[in-house]
């Protein structure tokens, strides 16, 4: 593992599913590093705190409601 906090066998699993023509989420993202490293190294979605905090389904409707069509 490295200071990103991925390890060698996660970037191996972005390889295997890119390889089966599959789109890779990563969760949990919570650096600007560790954002660009991985959209670098080819996720197609990346989710967490760094994007932002938890909410409530509430929150979250109003937030689709006021920001359509944001795209990561």
């Amino acid at each position: 593992e490295d200071a990103r906090g991925i390890c060698r066998q996660q970037l191996e699993k972005i390889d295997l599913a890119h390889h089966l023509d599959t789109k890779v989420i990563a969760e949990g993202v919570e650096t600007k590093e560790q954002a660009d490293f991985l959209k670098n190294y080819g996720c197609d979605y990346l989710q967490g705190f760094y994007f932002f905090k938890a909410v409530s389904e509430e929150e979250f409707e109003k937030l689709l409601d006021s920001q359509s069509g944001i795209v990561i």
